[in-house]
């Protein structure tokens, strides 16, 4: 029994000792600095030396070396030295140390494995030595180290076949980590602790003399955004995946280009285009479309010298850091992007998704016969093409609107192209620069489309949320809601969650509510969740199981999530008692009608500090009922749902109601309650009726909407249901009785009905609180609608909780000016969103154009171009043909120009709205002024001589219309 107790002992130890964060300890404890919270998150030695120094690096080699010792000579307790076992120790050390302590465990292995078999650690030493010597890649020696440790093992130990198969499991573990986890040594040297920055510069060197790595890395390689750009690291991941993307290098910011130039050699024959690949250029937050230098046609060492000088100079040119002011970006560096050129027959840009509309499903195709920079330079009008891909199980088709010069073939080919590419990108809109050189369909580009972002889905909304919603009941539902959602994903994210913002979980468009499927996607991925997570949110695809390794590397947090679902019923029955019973208690025995605003506040920030605790709960409860009846198989119909307040007010209106009918043999449907008061058994029923409205007068038609008049304020519906039970069929006797026998006769059933009845008992809380919530406001709107502060009943609704919070102080005094027409113009806007019908179940950006906006047309001289930025302004033409003379403009200037590249950003930044003479809706300009919300039409004709400064126009950026005024007075 000793060897088994020594199994078990070594499969429990080893991984929490490979758990146990030293390396995180020391750091904090000599630096203060939290290495999971910095660089690349990764827990380890080179981290360490990155982040805390030299002494740092080494007290972590020590502590990381002590753990494969100390799991070397554990197993040499149980089992003679040099067995197997020793392996086993340290494949279980390094589980622990990935999955526990996020590092990849190399130092326990290296110093577990001198104590394990010292020969065969000096064979594998020297080899690596003389390897590392000779090629300087760090990337070669890991790697290689990995195939010649079992290969001795194998060749020293041929006899022992237990040894050899753990040595090649022990190598198979720690090239899988490698292929998983990031490493600090790969982060910029200069930002690293000054002390560590010479040997971390030795040990990243694996190219030429010690620089070539640095110098000649190709798009082949798997890059990192954050020190090449979002640019180039694409283009290499989409190249990865099997895309054509031309031949390349990138320079990173600290790299020397005087290699690459010596290597590259560019010719006549073999010209090369130099690009820029800023960090954070080509993100989701920001394009940069046009800001920085693109430098074509390279024929000569020289030459790219020079070229390379200037894409990393135009970084700093003012129009560039005018834009990223004007974002909100932080100044970073430049990386560049040298690639071989294509000599394109035909080219041109895809957007994935219409940027005007906003929703649909149309690719939009803009191409010219020659170089895509004719399209995105905004100086030559391309055709336009808008394409449909329909996909079944089996096959696909394009289908295509317009015509041109440039082969329908090949427009398809690039739809299909730009379709295959967002699904590849979890449904994010694509922004895809494309060539084609006579053979192959080339990506020269592909970067998410800035001002499509966000994505928002009604999916799952349009279930708890339904209709349209008032400002006042959002104000109050989104933090709660938002909160909650935040509260769960943290606990099972853990450090994961760092960076995201929660408060964004949800919106409203079109007064309904929203939820942000960009941040539910990103939390998805960050779980593990495989990649149709996000298509299950934007499309209502079938959600696919997550892997087992993710489910394994969120094993931690799940477990929290279930010791949370375990203590549901104990956590909810704690607080039911202590805190929602005597609070609803407190609040039913305040006569709200006496009370001052002061009071009501204090009334109502008391209700949503309950209401804060009890939203978790009718989060995490449906969620665990759902697993329970998924887990055990138990059908809708074997459910009794008579705990929850609106079943159990219906089976009591209808028991009342089967009375009333016995009462009533014949009846008048309108004159049923003055029937009833005319006999002794009538006025018992009607007694009934009013104790049943006075139980469930809580509930209304909505319940999580404040805004919806209770069951108590309004009976008529309840009454309506009740004369309507009343002309139906009689329900059956005994129904309910049978159903409680199944449960009790079913283990497994009940299992899943305890945490149904808790569920109704939640539902049963929250509508009570919610009710006091509405009651409390209406009694302060009561006050208000006498002292004249409000108009009509209903309008505090039209208010957010903290313009509520501003008036009952009473210090507001701008706030109280404006009230009157803030209420009325959100009455208005609330009433035009009712009226649409079905709006998008998917929408993109934070400011989608409403469905049935109006135009409005106020002269019959119109000008017709593109619509490139949606949206509609009215203001004065200042006419610009060039920009040497830059005019005082302002949000009522309309600028009128040739062509819109790059250098007229900065004053797009100013201007009300854009009319250009050439380019379409995917050149730079364009794009710019989506990212700056200023309503753009382009390839308007000779607008810069038909429009006169001064002049008055209206433009409507959706439609591509500009419309004119005969008001020529000066600006």
């Amino acid at each position: 029994m000793f060897e088994p107790w020594g199994v078990l002992v070594i499969l429990i130890v080893c991984p929490l000792l490979g758990g146990l964060p030293l390396i995180a300890w020391i750091t904090y404890a000599l630096t203060g600095k939290q290495l999971s919270q910095v660089g690349t998150g990764n827990i380890s030695v080179s981290a360490a030396f990155y982040h805390g120094g030299k002494f740092v690096g080494i007290l972590a080699v020590l502590s990381e070396a002590f753990k494969g010792v100390a799991a070397v000579f554990l197993t040499r307790a149980f089992f003679p030295d040099g067995s197997f076992w020793e392996l086993i120790a340290l494949i279980a050390l390094v589980i622990g140390r990935y999955w526990i302590g996020r590092g990849a465990g190399t130092t326990n292995v290296v110093w577990g494995f001198v104590v394990h078999d010292p020969l065969v650690a000096i064979f594998v030493f020297f080899f690596a030595g003389i390897s590392f010597t000779i090629l300087h890649s760090k990337q070669v020696v890991k790697f290689g180290v990995l195939l010649l440790f079992p290969l001795f093992v194998t060749l020293l130990h041929i006899s022992d076949i237990p040894r050899m198969f753990a040595a090649v499991a022990l190598a198979g573990l720690m090239g899988w980590i490698y292929t998983k986890i990031p490493d600090d040594m790969n982060l910029p040297t200069q930002q690293a602790q000054t002390e560590s920055q010479t040997m971390l510069e030795f040990l990243r060197g694996d190219v030429y003399d010690g620089l070539r790595q640095r110098t000649m890395v190709s798009l082949d390689e798997e890059l990192d955004a954050t020190i090449v750009g979002e640019k180039a690291a694409t283009l290499s991941q989409v190249k990865r995946w099997g895309y054509p993307v031309p031949k390349g290098w990138v320079l990173a910011p600290i790299d020397d280009p005087e290699l690459l130039t010596e290597f590259l050699q560019p010719s006549e024959l073999s010209p090369l285009v130099v690009r820029s690949s800023a960090i954070g250029e080509d993100s989701e937050h920001s394009s940069a479309a046009g800001q920085y230098e693109t430098v074509l046609n390279v024929t000569s060492p020289q030459a790219l010298q020079l070229a390379i000088a200037q894409v990393q100079a135009s970084y700093n040119h003012p129009s560039a850091v005018q834009y990223r002011r004007d974002r909100g970006l932080n100044d970073t560096a430049m990386a560049v992007l040298i690639q071989q050129q294509v000599q394109s027959i035909y080219s041109g840009v895809a957007f994935s998704r219409d940027p005007i509309t906003q929703q649909g499903d149309a690719i939009i195709i803009e191409a010219l016969p020659g170089s895509p920079t004719q399209v995105v330079s905004g100086k030559v009008t391309p055709e336009q093409y808008r394409a449909f891909v329909l996909e079944t199980e089996n096959s696909s088709s394009v289908q295509l609107e317009g015509e041109g010069r440039v082969p329908q073939a090949l427009i398809k080919q690039v739809a299909y192209l730009a379709h295959r590419l967002e699904k590849r990108y979890y449904g994010t809109p694509q922004d895809i620069e494309w060539s084609y050189d006579g053979q192959t369909l080339w990506v020269l580009q592909a970067r998410p489309i800035t001002t499509l972002l966000p994505m928002w889905t009604r999916k799952i909304a349009a279930e708890v949320i339904p209709g349209v919603i008032h400002p006042l009941t959002w104000s109050i539902n989104r933090p709660l809601t938002c909160g909650a959602w935040g509260e769960l994903f943290t606990l099972v994210l853990g450090n994961r969650a760092l960076g995201l913002d929660f408060a964004e979980t949800a919106t409203l468009h079109y007064s309904r509510a929203y939820f942000n499927a960009s941040l539910l996607g990103d939390i998805f991925l960050r779980m593990g969740l495989p990649s149709s997570s996000l298509e299950f949110l934007t499309r209502g695809a079938k959600l696919s199981q997550p892997s087992w390794e993710s489910t394994w590397e969120n094993l931690p947090g799940l477990g929290k999530l279930l010791r949370r679902e375990l203590s549901l019923e104990k956590d909810f029955k704690r607080d039911y008692h202590q805190r929602f019973i005597p609070g609803l208690s407190q609040l039913a025995q305040s006569n709200i009608d006496h009370l001052e605003p002061s009071k009501l506040l204090a009334r109502i920030d008391f209700i949503l500090e309950l209401l804060r605790h009890g939203t978790y709960y009718s989060i995490l409860t449906p969620l665990s009922v759902a697993l329970r009846q998924a887990i055990f198989r138990v059908k809708d119909d074997q459910i009794d749902h008579s705990v929850t307040p609106e079943i159990a007010a219906l089976r009591s209106l209808s028991a009342i109601a089967t009375d009333a009918k016995e009462v009533l043999l014949e009846f008048e449907p309108q004159q049923v309650f003055e029937q009833l008061k005319q006999t002794p058994e009538g006025e018992k029923i009607l007694q009934e009726f009013n104790e049943l409205l006075q139980d469930y007068g809580y509930l209304s038609e909505v319940g999580t909407d404040i805004s919806v008049p209770t069951w108590r304020e309004n009976p008529q519906m309840i009454k309506q249901m009740f004369v309507q039970l009343m002309q139906g069929n009689e329900p059956q006797s005994g129904a309910k009785d049978a159903i409680n026998s199944i449960f009790t006769s079913n283990s497994k059933r009940s299992f899943v009905q305890r945490r149904v009845d808790i569920k109704g008992r939640v539902t049963e809380v929250y509508s009570r609180l919610l009710a006091e919530l509405r009651w409390s406001f209406v009694a302060l709107e009561k006050i208000w609608l006498k002292s004249g502060l409000l108009k009509k009943t209903g309008d505090i609704f039209f208010l957010d909780f903290d313009q509520v919070r501003r008036l009952v102080g009473g210090g507001d005094s701008s706030l109280i000016q404006q009230l009157d027409e803030l209420v009325e113009l959100r009455r208005s806007q609330f009433r035009q969103d009712s009226e649409i019908i079905q709006v998008p179940f998917l929408v993109y950006g934070n400011t989608p154009p409403h469905p049935l906006a109006p135009s409005v047309i106020y002269s019959d001289q119109i000008l017709q171009g593109i619509g490139a930025s949606q949206g509609q302004v009215e203001g004065r033409v200042k006419v610009l043909r060039n920009l040497q003379d830059l005019p005082e403009i302002d949000r009522d200037t309309i600028l009128v120009v040739p062509y819109t590249d790059s250098g007229w950003a900065p004053l797009l930044s100013r201007a009300g709205g854009l009319i250009a003479e050439a380019g379409g809706r995917l050149s730079h300009g364009a794009i710019v002024a989506r990212e700056y919300g200023i309503p753009a039409v382009m390839d308007v004709r000779g607008a810069t001589w038909l429009l006169q400064d001064g002049q008055r126009v209206r433009i409507d950026g959706s439609r591509g219309i500009v419309e004119l005024s005969n008001d020529l007075r000066p600006s």
